[in-house]
């Protein structure tokens, strides 16, 4: 059945704060203010941003087939120099385009129509904008069905896209639960689907930049891709029944469930992260007390992989003194020597060990009901 949905200008004019929506926003709410504690408890905020974005490029370029593996991607990002793999190439895309949306909002706290182009241009590595050919539909990807019709014309994309960054900034235009706006922006932005290429990914940017601006959370740390994927059909069923029937409430509580899943998760990632960076202060310490400093902890848990380049510049230490330090932090089992071509690089094994397990059994399977034709 081909979607005749006509998109609404927003704010919507049906109630849709229902006793079961706002019970489920509760419960999103106190996961999300717990994460934004435990997230303050790590001493330099580039050790969750890094980490956490490159789970979430993996986790959401998966949701559109673009498949990479763990360590494949954190070498890339040793080696941004040598990707080989399109996947991997796709995925640090993801990461960049993330870290610029944060870098554009974190301050005025507001995410404008510009802001959207420039993070969707970084994500895909050109400058198309808006769609302004005919011709791009969702299909069915088992039957080839066309399932919906996005807008079509320029203007008629561009009409919905200015009042959806109004929808998104200006909180008088509406006294809905911020939460509930989200899942509201995001299924507008999806149905929206204004650009060629990209629409799904950069819908999952605006959905964690969303809830930066509204201070529900301090750093882009919430990232509900991989909830998505263990639910992808109903990802899909639930924002389609919103065309075909109205259907608001399932929608709305699906996301929901998906903060609240996800907050929970994320916290656990974190307090383990913060546990293994205690041992290792510790340890260090008291078994290489004249390497110690807080940088070089920051440096060995910013990122599963290090090199030497990395320790010279953030420690401010010549080549030589990086190299001895890395050598010591070898032999006394702080990291693993590893070998690319001829550059030696240096692995924390427990930390790449907890992101595998974190993600292990994730299912990115063929289940996605839609291809986009254009």
């Amino acid at each position: 059945m081909v979607s005749n949905y006509k998109i609404a200008l927003l704010p919507l004019t049906c109630d849709v704060e229902t006793k079961v929506v706002l019970k489920q926003a509760a419960a999103a709410h106190r996961r999300l203010a717990e994460l934004k504690g435990v997230a303050r408890t790590i001493p330099n905020e580039s050790i969750l941003i890094n980490t956490l974005t490159l789970q979430e490029a993996k986790d959401s370029s998966a949701i559109e087939n673009i498949i990479t593996s763990h360590d494949e991607l954190f070498k890339a990002e040793l080696f941004i120099e040598h990707l080989t793999s399109p996947g991997a190439k796709e995925v640090q895309n993801y990461a960049r385009a993330l870290r610029k949306g944060f870098e554009l909002v974190r301050h005025n706290k507001i995410l404008t129509d510009n802001h959207i182009l420039e993070i969707q241009e970084e994500l895909e590595q050109n400058r198309a904008g808006y769609r302004r050919l005919p011709g791009t539909a969702l299909k069915n990807q088992q039957t080839g069905e066309t399932v919906y019709t996005p807008p079509q014309e320029y203007d008629s994309i561009n009409r919905l896209m200015q009042n959806l960054n109004l929808f998104i900034n200006d909180d008088s235009l509406s006294d809905l639960d911020p939460l509930v706006k989200l899942a509201i922006i995001h299924h507008q932005f999806e149905s929206i689907h204004p650009f060629y290429d990209g629409n799904g990914r950069t819908g999952r940017i605006i959905n964690i930049l969303y809830l930066v601006i509204k201070d529900l959370l301090d750093l882009p740390v919430l990232y509900m891709s991989r909830f998505i994927i263990q639910n992808k059909a109903d990802y899909y069923s639930f924002l389609q029944a919103v065309r075909d029937t109205g259907e608001w409430e399932s929608w709305i509580i699906f996301m929901l469930t998906g903060i609240e899943e996800t907050a929970v998760r994320t916290i656990f990632l974190i307090e383990q992260i913060r546990r293994m960076m205690a041992d290792y202060k510790q340890r260090l310490r008291r078994e290489l007390p004249k390497l110690y400093s807080q940088d070089l902890l920051n440096n060995l848990f910013r990122h599963p992989y290090t090199k030497i380049e990395f320790i010279e510049k953030e420690l401010g230490v010549t080549r030589q003194t990086a190299s001895q330090y890395l050598k010591q932090l070898v032999e006394r089992g702080y990291l693993k020597l590893l070998r690319i071509g001829r550059s030696n690089f240096y692995l924390n094994e427990p930390l790449f060990d907890l992101f595998i397990h974190a993600h292990h059994g994730n299912d990115t399977g063929n289940d996605t009901p839609l291809i986009e034709s254009s």
